[in-house]
């Protein structure tokens, strides 16, 4: 059996060189695997593998000085059961056969290559960070911004505390319907005494009590029907206090007569519509408070502003099999910020990586990353023998591209580990000499102990302001702080 003496000073660190001795010639040689991100997909799989695969050993390595990803970075902070999760991640990195090493990056500290000779088999999990674009005329305009971009700015991510987006004029509009957008027109319309409860940055905190916004368009290239929010997120609007929602009457043509015979979930949804529209007030009486509005069949076309965005033009669509399909019919929207929120897409940080650029992800087949350049018989990937590399595997967004929500990464990221085990008991994944794991000597990393520290200061500072916690922002700070930690 091999074992690695551990760095013991500091949780933050240069670290010594690894050092290896032989237990018995005779000791069983343990799967030594890396998983390349700290986020959800990134801890299902070392889950889900710790409880199927015994006596494996696991790294995840995690470009950030902190762990969870989406979690921390991505869920909304007044949706903090959500965030329960971490709960579990915890418990899953907290075990002897996993090492957490944060702050170390995938194409900046270490290869690929190198990771594939150090390890029996590597996971990629690192998500999805770079947003789509319209491609469409004025999209650089000044106030033209993406959800994603937003929403890591007032959940402290790292790199956007200073975003400080400009909420001086009356109207936000989100371009896409998920529930990403309805986060963020949430958080813009909710009360700032209610976000004070929450774990949102006290920078995003004190823009958001100066916001003159009031209205906040929600816009969709399809209908109703097709409305990617979820009911969750539809109710929480709803009865968002001092806002109100605001249907156009003319998108819900037909669609109540169509309610009997759709599914379930969207028969719900449709149906909390339909009765939020039959109670509104009558169109020409005004909102009081701060508005809602909801728009569906218009698909952004330009940017119109001198500088800065002052409105949105929109090709009215029409749905044919489900489709939008553009008319000759066009709309201006009068606008004074508007956030993209029309998906993201993975990037590779390594040349290594079977990437598909076009579809914003790996190229693999169920989690196998798939080889560049194809063998086999027929050159297909249903003759998958030859045809993905060896002990290498791709899971959550960046295998499958941004769909679904936690749950959905969770079953994928179940399903790939499911593989991998398969992968060592059948042999596919030859134990044919141990692993050292990542050469660590001149890479300041930072340990599980080092986040704990983190997360107690950050629990700390938060207290005093009545918070769950106030996230720190800068990598530098949470450097300092992880080095004074005992491993």
């Amino acid at each position: 059996m091999l074992r690695k003496v551990l760095p013991t000073s500091s949780a933050v660190k240069v670290a010594r060189k690894c050092v290896f001795r032989n237990a018995s010639t005779a000791a069983p040689i343990r799967p030594r695997i890396c998983i390349v991100g700290a986020g959800p997909a990134g801890f299902y799989t070392a889950q889900y593998i710790l409880k199927h695969l015994d006596n494996s050993d696991i790294d995840i390595v995690e470009k950030l000085p902190v762990p969870f990803g989406l979690v921390r970075f991505g869920v909304a902070p007044d949706h903090p059961e959500v965030k329960n999760v971490i709960n579990t991640f915890t418990k899953t990195a907290e075990n002897p056969r996993v090492r957490f090493l944060g702050n170390l990056c995938l194409g900046k500290d270490f290869t690929l290559e190198e990771l594939r000779e150090r390890y029996h088999a590597v996971l990629l999990t690192y998500g999805a960070e770079q947003d789509n674009t319209l491609n469409i005329p004025n999209e650089n305009l000044q106030n033209v911004l993406s959800a994603r971009e937003f929403v890591a700015w007032y959940n402290g991510l790292p790199g956007f505390e200073n975003l400080n987006p400009d909420l001086s004029g009356k109207s936000l509009t989100l371009l896409g319907q998920g529930n990403v957008a309805v986060d963020v027109a949430r958080i813009v319309l909710s009360s700032v005494d209610d976000l004070k409860k929450t774990d949102i940055t006290e920078y995003a905190l004190e823009t958001l009590s100066r916001s003159r916004i009031d209205t906040v368009h929600l816009v969709g290239r399809r209908g109703p029907l097709q409305a990617a929010f979820t009911i969750k997120e539809l109710r929480e609007m709803l009865k968002l206090s001092s806002c109100t929602t605001r249907w156009r009457a003319d998108d819900f043509d037909h669609v109540e007569e169509s309610i009997p015979n759709l599914p379930r979930p969207r028969k719900r949804i449709t149906e909390l519509m339909v009765k939020s529209l039959a109670e509104q007030a009558p169109n020409n009486v005004p909102p009081a408070g701060r508005c809602f509005q909801p728009i569906f069949f218009r698909s952004p076309v330009n940017f119109v502003g001198s500088g800065k965005v002052e409105a949105v033009e929109y090709v009215v669509n029409r749905l044919a099999d489900g489709r939008a399909v553009p008319t000759e019919q066009r709309e201006t929207i009068a606008t004074d910020l508007v956030c993209r929120s029309i998906g993201y897409r993975a990037v590779s940080v390594d040349n290594h990586i079977n990437f598909d650029a076009r579809k914003g992800c790996v190229n693999n087949a169920g989690g196998r990353v798939l080889k560049r350049n194809l063998t086999g018989s027929d050159q297909t990937i249903d003759d998958i023998e030859d045809k993905y590399e060896t002990g290498l595997y791709a899971s959550g967004w960046l295998a499958t591209g941004p769909t679904g929500v936690i749950l959905t990464t969770m079953n994928n990221s179940f399903g790939v580990a499911d593989l991998v085990c398969r992968d060592f008991n059948s042999n596919t994944i030859r134990l044919n000499g141990s692993r050292p794991g990542l050469e660590l000597a001149g890479r300041p990393y930072v340990s599980w102990n080092g986040w704990k520290a983190i997360d107690s200061e950050e629990v700390r500072l938060g207290q005093a302001k009545g918070k769950p916690r106030e996230k720190l922002t800068r990598i530098e700070t949470m450097l300092q702080i992880a080095s004074n930690a005992s491993d």
